[in-house]
């Protein structure tokens, strides 16, 4: 039998089958046609054989109303394709704001067990600081750890998004986790980017860590760049009084540190002073 015209029924899933009309709707945002699709019986939760589902497709592409007419029509918030994604992992990687928001509001799962990226490693990835911010308001495990990436901090270093590093380091991500003793600071100095390098340290990144090639931060930069320069002075001076109170409160206060702060009888400048907004 063709591959494109079989049907197997494997359980509440739906049926197997090639891309069908419903998936090309849903990814191109048709949608009045994905309404006339379902309104005549089609199967909302029929997958590929990458076992990819309309969902999926509505959320890697951003098509909020699509994405809210499958849900409304008994689509499966937690389905999972062939690389276990979900399709709350698509529209973090869309950096899909509205399409994430509409998949938690249907009980997506924030940290569905995965072998591979997390939705927060995928906000992360795709620089949506909106979205990074609302998967952690939302509980998402800030050192979720991924074979491939590391934790969400490890990714959004090495794609360079300086607004998510902010975002990850204010609610308490831990600044010097390693993924095989490689930590975020090393990928910044491989990004050659001197602002995550500053910000990293000035949360307590160690200067000192070395991966599993013995190198340390320093020994990804060319000599004489600025990225070299900026790591040699942290590497000859000790750091300021000021970041030494933020990272030894940090450290005592937890993920939960700002909000401490802000709510303490204290002078807004000294708020100020032991915070990095």
């Amino acid at each position: 039998m063709e591959t494109s015209t079989a049907r197997v029924n494997i359980g509440d899933i739906g049926f197997w089958a090639d891309r069908t009309a419903v998936h090309e709707a849903a990814s191109h945002g048709q949608v009045l046609q994905l309404k006339q699709l379902i309104e005549s019986g089609a199967c909302v939760n029929v997958v590929t054989v990458d076992s990819i589902t309309p969902l999926h497709e509505a959320c890697l592409q951003g098509q909020t109303h699509c994405v809210r007419l499958l849900l409304a029509a008994g689509a499966q918030v937690d389905a999972r394709n062939i690389d276990g994604s979900t399709p709350l992992c698509d529209a973090c990687a869309a950096g899909s704001i509205e399409c994430v928001k509409l998949l938690l509001e249907h009980g997506a799962k924030v940290n569905p067990a995965l072998f591979t990226a997390s939705p927060l490693h995928e906000a992360c990835m795709s620089g949506n600081s909106d979205c990074v911010r609302l998967m952690i308001s939302e509980g998402a495990k800030l050192e979720a750890h991924d074979c491939h990436f590391g934790t969400p901090l490890h990714a959004a270093c090495a794609r360079e998004h300086v607004d998510c590093v902010k975002v990850l380091l204010n609610a308490g991500a831990k600044v010097n986790a390693a993924k095989l003793h490689e930590t975020a600071l090393h990928h910044a100095a491989k990004v050659k980017n001197v602002d995550l390098i500053e910000m990293l340290v000035e949360f307590g990144g160690n200067v000192y860590a070395r991966d599993n090639q013995g190198k340390k931060p320093i020994d990804y930069t060319r000599a004489g760049s600025p990225p070299l320069l900026c790591l040699q002075f942290y590497e000859r001076n000790p750091l300021s009084l000021q970041q030494l109170s933020r990272v030894s409160l940090r450290k005592a206060l937890g993920t939960t540190g700002l909000e401490v702060v802000a709510q303490l009888n204290i002078p807004q400048r000294i708020i100020n002073y032991l915070s990095y907004l």
